[in-house]
């Protein structure tokens, strides 16, 4: 009586079992696949993360074209350019040559001073020319140049002053180059004694 009572037991639980192993199945085979039956991939490799050191097309370790630092006063070098006579002009370039081992970028106007031999400015500020300020790379060694003009003192009659410096500021900086000034005497004051400056550009102007 015993093993029959077992027996039978085990056999009314078989259908119990066979029905929980087969939604078992069921929900393992609904894990891998979507409504089409296709399987699904994993999110992660989609190729569209940003985190740091993945190569997908939002990942900040493949972006390009980012713009190179200012230039600082202590990397670059000023110079005046071949002077350029013309119509009852004076005309000089003011050059920039980048002279660290790094590129950087200069954009908009110089800062330009004539003074004496005490450091004593002579003339008010440059005037502004109305041009657009672009940003110009420089790589070690390249220059930059802006134009400063003014009219031939001796055909404007205006007041003169000889300085022995130009005082050079580059863009957004504080601290001066200083250029020995051998270009003779500049208007100070008086009918057309203003000095024009110009926004700068690639090359020397030469």
């Amino acid at each position: 009586m015993g093993r029959a009572r077992t027996f039978h037991s085990l056999h009314r639980a078989t259908p119990l079992v066979t029905a929980v192993a087969l939604l078992g199945l069921l929900a393992a085979c609904d894990d891998g696949a979507g409504s089409s039956g296709a399987a699904q991939p994993p999110a992660a490799t989609s190729g569209r993360t940003t985190g740091p050191g993945t190569v997908g097309t939002e990942s900040p370790v493949t972006q390009s074209g980012a713009a190179a630092p200012r230039c600082r006063t202590s990397e670059l070098r000023a110079s005046i350019g071949r002077p350029s006579p013309g119509a009852g002009q004076r005309n000089f370039p003011i050059v920039l040559t980048n002279s660290a081992d790094r590129t950087c970028t200069v954009r908009g106007y110089p800062g330009a001073a004539f003074v004496d031999a005490s450091g004593k400015q002579l003339g008010p500020d440059p005037q502004r020319s109305p041009d657009t300020p672009t940003a110009v790379t420089l790589a070690p060694g390249r220059s930059a140049w802006a134009g400063l003009s003014f009219a031939s003192p001796e055909i404007s009659g205006a007041r003169t002053a000889l300085p022995t410096t130009l005082l050079v500021t580059p863009p957004d900086e504080r601290d001066p180059l200083k250029v020995t000034w051998t270009a003779g005497e500049v208007p100070v004051a008086g009918n057309e004694s203003a000095v024009r400056l110009t926004v700068l550009q690639p090359g020397t102007g030469g």
